[in-house]
């Protein structure tokens, strides 16, 4: 079953410092991979103040799902995605379906996905 889009983008990513202990959230790349055939994922960085990061590459085997902290090292390359604003550009071999989100844990703990585009 081959549902989903091969293009998605997220324009609210922000990655939180690290706090006293503990970093004071994470963000996370989840991706559904309900076909068939792996998906090939190159994932593009977009910044304010600093040229893209292209070319990360993730892959998602068929009919699983795969969840991306992104306050850890990413893709085979095991880029380190900086503090602050940015956003992601997905595009996939296959169909995919992505949702992004976000845990905060400054002052009350709240979990929540960042809504995505796609084509």
């Amino acid at each position: 079953m081959n549902i989903g889009k091969k293009l998605w983008v997220f324009p609210d990513g922000d990655l939180p410092p690290q706090g006293d202990s503990e970093p004071f959230g994470h963000e996370a790349l989840m991706i559904v991979n309900a076909g068939n055939e792996e998906a090939e994922i190159s994932m593009t960085l977009l910044f304010e103040e600093k040229e893209p990061k292209t070319g990360i590459r993730l892959s998602v085997p068929a009919r699983r799902v795969k969840c991306f902290r992104m306050d850890l090292p990413l893709g085979k390359e095991g880029y380190r995605v900086p503090f602050g604003q940015f956003a992601v550009l997905l595009e996939s071999s296959t169909e995919i379906v992505a949702v992004y989100g976000r845990l905060d844990r400054r002052k009350d703990m709240a979990y929540y996905p960042v809504q995505g585009y796609s084509v």
